[in-house]
């Protein structure tokens, strides 16, 4: 089916989704390229774990881009949706699975993460961000009745209340010295990683707010 036969309106909605993707793609690599490292550089488990939450949003948001690239066959569309979120799912359950272990040994060995200025401006900025995109999304999904960028949009949720907890940890830390709160912080995240994660395989898209 050609773009011609598709309504004006809705083809500006769907670049306009587009645009949004485009958005969090290039947020997320930046996420993903600042947590990652300042993580690793001062042994924040929460920060790293937030760095590959970004990773795998990033492969949530390509999968949408191709979904909304394919507006005009609903077919396709729903296969790229079934097969992105259960890759997404086994990527999220890896994910906990990692938190979990390096979290439960720092507290064992006492091993406190570093402060990490990079890590407390960027989940700053994502605290801000992450909302603002979920509800541009959010109005998106609306206007092209799309499950698929609703699902993406509690993810975006999702990414933004991981950034406070990872933000919580991080000022503990920082400021009060608190040398356990990166990884009781990496722990609170654990349940919400997990229940995506099997939401995601069941072809469920992640209810979380």
């Amino acid at each position: 089916m050609s773009d011609l036969s598709v309504p004006s309106d809705r083809l500006a909605i769907v670049q306009r989704g587009k645009s949004l993707e485009y958005f969090t793609l290039a947020w997320n690599s930046l996420e993903a390229v600042v947590s990652i490292t300042a993580g690793f550089l001062a042994g924040s488990v929460s920060l790293v774990g937030f760095g590959f939450d970004s990773l795998i949003e990033m492969t949530s948001g390509g999968a949408l881009l191709w979904r909304m690239h394919a507006d005009h066959d609903p077919e396709r569309r729903e296969r790229a949706e079934n097969f992105t979120l259960r890759i997404v799912g086994v990527c999220f359950l890896v994910l906990a699975a990692y938190v979990t272990f390096e979290a439960v040994h720092d507290l064992i060995t006492r091993d406190a993460a570093e402060r990490s200025l990079p890590g407390i401006v960027i989940t700053a900025l994502s605290v801000v961000v992450m909302p603002l995109l979920s509800r541009a999304k959010r109005r998106v999904g609306r206007a092209l009745s799309s499950n698929a960028m609703m699902a993406d949009s509690r993810q975006t949720d999702f990414c933004a209340y991981l950034s406070a907890i990872v933000l919580t940890g991080l000022l503990a830390n920082a400021f009060f010295g608190l040398w356990w709160s990166d990884a009781v912080a990496s722990l609170l995240l654990v349940p919400l990683i997990t229940r995506e994660g099997f939401e995601s395989l069941r072809g469920k898209p992640c209810a979380c707010h």
